[in-house]
């Protein structure tokens, strides 16, 4: 037999209905260099387990942090409108009566379960799809489609709530510990544009929180230069940390930044780039545990140029889109737990002890599952 000639191979149909890919991939395969028998490690290599005391994750125990998370944009819920929205580990709607207020209550209706999603807004009640049972403002069964009287103690369970930044905001709590932050400027003389990223993150909201006192983090991952050390000059209460510095991105750009944190759920900054002011901040819902949503809120001042400031405003939105983005790939496959630490996380430090000690509750679980 010739050097040329190819040995006759003997097909089946299975195999003469393989896709072409299949034929591809294999051709493609080269033959492999074996080296056997090669060992690479003989014995297991135990490291030392970090003894830090672990953060509580959101949910844990069947509570979760008493904060302000946002449901939805402003615009997703117009005068006559209801919608329902996964919350902490159940579900509530957001309704806007016809005087224009929004409300945030628990979504099942207490009479037989039905879900108020699909029901409709009367005048200035939610109205249940199945019996026609309304409900106020205040959570209480306003009357009957039948005309019986509702018993004393159907109600729905109705979260603080408030419209701000172009958000609807429930708090989980019996009252609000904190007012969600404004910019240094007054509101009406900003051009503000607020945004819903599509992609949820796969962690809590307090583990996205953790890179702003990630000090480490803000030097190697995203390469800002401090022009003076920050780590001591942290302003603590018990429902917020912040702190002012000065620096430079890798690229040369300066910035003036003041950062912090509010709550376990919003990332707030006021910063100067290039000189011009900017306001930024990142609210986090919290649709399941273990599962942030995410918003960003970007302001400016306007100047008589209306086109400059806009197109100053996306860039704005680009940078810390583009600061975000090198957390993403990150956030998207960590287990976060607080490990051995050094003198640089000293700050990090504080905040896992602050995270600790924070209040936790669910009043709303009855209610919403």
């Amino acid at each position: 037999m010739d050097d040329d000639t190819q040995p006759a191979i003997a097909t089946t149909t299975a195999v003469e209905a393989l896709p072409a890919e299949a034929r591809k991939l294999v051709e493609a395969t080269p033959v492999m260099q074996l080296d056997n028998g090669k060992i690479l490690q003989d014995r297991a290599i135990v490291p030392r387990e970090p003894r830090s005391k672990p953060v509580l994750p959101e949910g844990a125990d069947g509570v979760f942090t008493e904060s302000w998370f946002p449901l939805c944009l402003s615009t997703d819920v117009l005068a006559g409108q209801v919608k329902g929205y996964d919350f902490l580990d159940g579900r509530v709607i957001v309704w806007r009566g016809e005087d224009g207020i929004a409300h945030v209550t628990s979504a099942f209706c207490p009479h037989m379960g039905a879900s108020l999603e699909v029901g409709d807004v009367v005048d200035n009640t939610v109205r249940c799809g199945f019996h026609h049972w309304q409900y106020g403002g205040d959570g209480r069964c306003a009357r009957t489609a039948i005309g019986d009287e509702p018993p004393v103690n159907a109600g729905l369970f109705v979260f603080p709530s408030q419209e701000k930044w172009g958000l609807i905001w429930a708090f989980n709590g019996l009252e609000p510990r904190y007012t969600i932050p404004d910019f240094p400027h007054p509101t009406e003389q900003l051009l503000v544009k607020t945004i819903e990223l599509p992609e949820p993150m796969p962690v809590d909201p307090w583990v996205q929180c953790a890179n702003t006192p990630d000090i480490q983090h803000i030097q190697t991952l995203h390469r800002i230069q401090f022009s003076e050390d920050p780590m001591d000059l942290v302003n603590w209460t018990d429902f917020s940390m912040r702190y002012q510095f000065d620096g430079f991105f890798d690229s040369g750009t300066s910035g003036q930044w003041d950062v912090g944190i509010f709550g376990t759920s919003l990332y707030y900054q006021s910063a100067h780039l290039e000189g011009r002011w900017f306001g930024f901040m990142v609210p986090m819902g919290l649709p399941r545990p273990g599962r942030t949503k995410n918003f960003f809120v970007l302001a400016v001042q306007p100047s008589e140029d209306r086109a400059a400031d806009e197109k100053f405003l996306d860039l704005c939105a680009l940078t810390e889109m583009g600061i975000v983005g090198e957390d993403t790939h990150i956030m998207t496959t960590m287990r976060f737990r607080p490990g051995m630490m050094t003198k640089s996380d000293r700050v990090l430090g504080k905040f896992f002890t602050y995270m600790r000690k924070y209040p936790r509750s669910h009043l709303s679980a009855p209610f919403i599952k």
